[in-house]
């Protein structure tokens, strides 16, 4: 069920949903996101924003840091943990432009960005959100 905003969507709203994405996701990829950080915050900061080559901080919705499952080995321990930040701002954004439902744009770049720590082709991470 779509819940309807009378106000935009609060940073601990989108968590909530982005969450409940995660979680709703089937084994063992849910399983593998348990230990993966979720925060939302209001925008990309600009060094974040240089490192991508991306110019302004509206273009920027989800991003996620870490290291793929597929490219782990013993070098890759004691780094810090994979997290997936999602941008508040950018998304609101986002939704105003695209007018689809509020959660299943948070629940698509949560996907989206989970499947990068699965290493998933853009075909999978599509795949992936038919199964959820």
């Amino acid at each position: 069920m779509m819940r309807r905003f009378d106000h935009p969507p609060s940073a601990d709203e989108i968590e909530a949903i982005a969450r409940a994405a995660m979680m709703g996701l089937p084994e063992p990829f849910a399983g593998h996101l348990r230990e993966v950080v979720l925060t939302v915050e209001e925008l990309a900061d600009d060094p974040l924003l240089a490192q991508l080559g991306i110019d302004h901080p509206l273009d920027l919705t989800g991003v996620y840091e870490g290291v793929s499952i597929g490219e782990r080995s013993v070098d890759t321990s004691g780094t810090l943990p994979d997290r997936i930040r999602l941008f508040r701002r950018a998304i609101l954004d986002e939704w105003v432009e695209e007018g689809e439902p509020f959660e299943h744009l948070v629940r698509h770049i949560l996907i989206h960005e989970a499947g990068h720590h699965f290493g998933l082709s853009d075909a999978d991470m599509h795949a992936l959100e038919e199964q959820a």
